[in-house]
C-alpha cells in the first residue's frame, strides 16, 4: 500500500500472546510551529520554533485499563487503582513514567515492532493536527468537547471519561485535550532554547522531571491548551495521569 493511502489510516498489531495492541493512527510528515503561538502562555512554552516531523503512528486513544491490565497480567505487575471509576475502556491512571515505559517495552516484545512514548514534539504535532489555535477546534474551549474543569462535560472535575467520548481531531485522535495527562519521552527543560527541530526526543534536561502533556479532568481549560507543558517525578502515580504510545514504522494491518 503506497504512502498516500496509508496516511490517516488506523491499524492494529497482533500480540504474540493473542489479541491486539492499541489502535494506531498513521500521522503524515510535516512542519509546524511548536509552543506559545497564540501568546498568553507560560515562559516554558517559548521560544516558538519550527519543527519538522517524519511520518509516524500514534495511539488513537490513550492507553486503556483493558490494554494495560493485559500487560500487568502477563508480567505479574500489580494493577493500578482505578479510583472506583471502572476499568475497561477508561484511560489507565495511577501509572508512573517508568510503568508507561515498561508497557512500551512489553508491547515491542509482543509485536516485534518498536513502540515507545511520544517525543514532546510528536505529541504536540499530533494534538494540533495542522492547527495553530489553543485547541485543535479553535481558541475557545466551548462546551462538551473535552473533559476538564469548565469544559462542560458530565465528567468535568469528577473523573475520567471513557476514551473516545468526544470528537476526534483532524488526524483522527481522541482526548488530546484533557481527560488525563499523558507522559512523553522527554526530560524537562525550562524552555525551548536549544530544542531539537527534527521531532526527536529531547533528553539531557532535568532527569528527575519527566514531561507530561494534555491536561486532565481536574485541570482548568487553560492548562489543556495544545502548547501547555507540565512535569512530574517519573516515579509518581496519580489519578489524573496516563499515556499513549507511538511507533515509527507504519506498515502493518491497515484498515
Amino acid at each position: 500500500m503506497d504512502e498516500q493511502h496509508v496516511i490517516g489510516k488506523t491499524f492494529l498489531e497482533p500480540l504474540k500472546d493473542g489479541g491486539f495492541g492499541p489502535e494506531m493512527v498513521v500521522i503524515p510528515a510535516g512542519r509546524f510551529k511548536m509552543g506559545d503561538i497564540q501568546g498568553g502562555g507560560e515562559g516554558d512554552e517559548k521560544p516558538v520554533h519550527w519543527v519538522s516531523i517524519s511520518k509516524f503512528a500514534i495511539g488513537k486513544y490513550e492507553v486503556t485499563f483493558a490494554e494495560y491490565d493485559k500487560f500487568a497480567n502477563a508480567t505479574g505487575r500489580k494493577k493500578p487503582n482505578d479510583a472506583g471509576w471502572g476499568r475497561g475502556n477508561r484511560p489507565v491512571i495511577n501509572v508512573s513514567w517508568h510503568d508507561a515505559v515498561a508497557y512500551t517495552k512489553w508491547l515491542s516484545e509482543q509485536t516485534g515492532e518498536e513502540y515507545r512514548l511520544p517525543s514532546e514534539a510528536e505529541w504536540e504535532y499530533a494534538a494540533r493536527a495542522g492547527t495553530e489555535t489553543k485547541y485543535w477546534w479553535g481558541n475557545e474551549i466551548g462546551k462538551n468537547q473535552a473533559n476538564c474543569q469548565g469544559c462542560g462535560s458530565q465528567w468535568d472535575n469528577k473523573k475520567t471519561a471513557p476514551v473516545g467520548s468526544f470528537k476526534a481531531n483532524k488526524f483522527g485522535l481522541y482526548d488530546t485535550v484533557g481527560n488525563v495527562w499523558e507522559w512523553v519521552s522527554d526530560s524537562w527543560h525550562d524552555n525551548y532554547k536549544g530544542a531539537p527541530t527534527d521531532g526527536s526526543v529531547w533528553k539531557g534536561g532535568n532527569e528527575v522531571r519527566q514531561v507530561m502533556r494534555s491536561g486532565s479532568w481536574c485541570n482548568n481549560s487553560n492548562v489543556t491548551r495544545a502548547a501547555n507543558r507540565h512535569w512530574d517525578n517519573p516515579d509518581n502515580r496519580d489519578g489524573d495521569v496516563g499515556f499513549r504510545v507511538v511507533r515509527r514504522r507504519v506498515v502493518a494491518r491497515i484498515f
